[in-house]
């Protein structure tokens, strides 16, 4: 296992400022794989440094003689990224009045760094897993092989395993590329490294436009550090340029602070559940919110029959279809009774509108969660008949089924598509009986 004084000499060579175990560990990585010619996956948020992973690697490399190339494959378009890695014939399309070498040929003996992997073609993926294999590439529009010994290091701030299940990626690339995972860490789990980070970028910016460097006071840096930064590293350098050449105190306090701080942070939520958070950390179960859709379908619903009766006691529609359908009709005022939200939701006597969630503390109300599933008492709190309760849950299966077809049954999407948890999802296929093909 690589040593304390090895990391560090790596760091000083390489300019890496922290001292956090993850960052140590994905470095000691680093350090052990480089002199190989291993294949290196490198995943990590948006802007936590995996690029200067792959040029230590490079670097320490028996190829560090060799060229180095970094390549952001989301930035290229799909049409002509082909041509860019593996280079084309003259004639080979519109515009290819030349022969052209590609990257995987002009980087031979080297590396070349394919930075978010993820974003490849399916067809260009295929491609690259022939070099990983057998070092073997066809320029486009081509019938001619031609061999490269390049090492190829990718990085990725996707989950790949994810894009592997929903038809994205390889999955016979993605072990192919992951011989050496290496996962670099975000700013917010690198503690006191931020801190660090902040004063670095503060001086070498104060340094470079002849000012004096700012100084947190203790207050400040611990606001920064609790700070989250979605863009990282990014997100940090940028806010230190920023306090270093607009502030004239050199002093600065976290009322100051606080002012280059976004504040409001994604949270990763859909924009549906966002507004429903309401404060509470826990927010709004799958389970209420698959009745809260389902009684919304409802209301739609009662609101389409009252506008074809309408339309039918105007004589606008054939009166025998109204004779027809009566029963259709028999139940608006009372559907409109019950075309409430579920009192386990927002409490008694809420219109089904999309309101903050409010936790119910009254006893007299039953709380809807992952672990109750007791229907007698969801009939109970509504006051709906029996027919009334076998409508709802028809449709809740007839919801289910649907979404189970449209993803090939596949649980986890169909789950996903119902906003429901997978094991949920189960549960109510058993409850229903539902034929999981």
């Amino acid at each position: 296992m690589t040593n304390n004084a090895e990391i560090q000499s790596v760091k000083n060579r390489f300019g890496i400022i922290g001292n956090a175990s993850a960052l140590n560990y994905a470095l000691s990585i680093a350090v052990q794989v480089a002199p190989t010619d291993l294949t290196v996956l490198i995943t990590g948020e948006s802007g936590s440094g995996k690029e200067s992973f792959s040029k230590i690697i490079h670097a320490l490399s028996t190829r560090k003689h060799g060229p180095f190339i970094a390549i952001n494959c989301g930035a290229i378009p799909e049409g002509t990224i082909d041509s860019e890695l593996f280079g084309h014939v003259k004639g080979s399309f519109t515009g290819a009045i030349d022969d052209r070498k590609g990257y995987f040929e002009t980087t031979n003996t080297g590396t070349i760094f394919l930075d978010e992997i993820a974003e490849l073609p399916i067809g260009t993926q295929a491609r690259l897993l022939r070099v990983l294999e057998n070092g073997e590439f066809i320029p486009v529009g081509s019938s001619k092989v031609k061999k490269t010994d390049v090492r190829v290091v990718a990085a990725t701030n996707v989950n790949l395993i994810e894009a592997v299940e929903r038809g994205r990626f390889r999955e016979d690339l993605y072990y192919r590329l992951n011989t050496v995972p290496i996962y670099v860490p975000p700013l917010r789990e690198r503690g006191y490294d931020i801190d660090l980070l902040f004063r670095k970028f503060s001086s070498d910016f104060a340094e470079k436009n002849h000012i004096q460097p700012i100084e947190l006071t203790d207050s400040a840096t611990q606001l920064l550090m609790n700070f989250r930064f979605p863009g990282n590293i990014r997100q940090l350098k940028n806010i230190a340029e920023q306090i270093t050449i607009l502030e004239t105190d050199r002093l600065v306090s976290a009322e100051i602070l606080a002012k280059y701080l976004p504040r409001e942070q994604s949270s990763g939520l859909p924009t549906l559940l966002k507004g429903m958070n309401g404060g509470n950390d826990g927010g709004i179960s799958e389970r209420d919110l698959l009745y809260k859709v389902l009684f919304d379908m409802r209301k739609d619903m009662t609101d389409l029959k009252k506008l074809v009766l309408s339309l039918m006691q105007g004589g606008q529609i054939n009166p025998e279809m109204m004779k027809q359908h009566s029963e259709l009709f028999n139940n608006i005022h009372q559907e409109e009774s019950v075309a409430l939200v579920p009192q386990s939701m927002y409490g008694p006597g809420v219109a089904n509108q999309f309101q903050p969630y409010q936790p119910v503390d009254n006893d007299r109300f039953i709380k809807i969660d992952d672990i109750q599933d007791d229907r007698d008492n969801i009939e109970d709190i509504t006051h709906e008949t029996q027919e009334d309760s076998f409508s709802l849950e028809k449709q809740e299966k007839d919801m289910i089924i649907k979404a189970l077809k449209k993803n090939g049954f596949k649980r986890r999407y169909a789950a996903s598509d119902l906003g429901i948890s997978e094991r949920t999802l189960y549960r109510k296929i058993k409850q229903y009986d539902i034929e999981d093909e």
